[in-house]
Parts: structure tokens; sequence; C-alpha cells
């Protein structure tokens, strides 16, 4: 029981963090960390994506050295 708190707890600091760098809500990601876990990344990572191309736009390339 203890390992599950400690990596719901790992994953909420984890997400917080990633959403911080990614200029997401960082509050809402942390929350859904502590619920979810490990099973949140997935989601995470489309929604960072789709923000990612809000930002620059769809049509638009960006090459990352």
């Amino acid at each position: 029981m203890l390992v599950l708190v400690m990596v719901a707890v790992l994953s909420s600091v984890f997400y917080y963090i990633e959403a911080v760098k990614s200029g997401l809500n960082a509050r809402n990601w942390a929350l859904a960390g502590l619920l979810l876990g490990p099973l949140l990344f997935p989601m995470f990572t489309v929604s960072r994506h789709v923000a990612w191309r809000r930002s620059t736009g769809f049509n638009n390339l960006y090459l990352r050295a």
C-alpha cells in the first residue's frame, strides 16, 4: 500500500513539473497525477502535443536541432 502512495505522489510531482515546463495548468495535472498515477502519461503527452501545436500553428514547420 505504501508503494502505491509513493508512486502516486511521485507521479503528481512529475506531472506538475512537466506541466509547468509545457505551459499547461500545473495544478490540474498534479491532481490528476495523484489520482491516476502513471496511467495518465498517454493523455498528458497528447495534451502537451496539442498545446504545442496550438502555440506554433498547425501548418508551421518546427525543426528542433
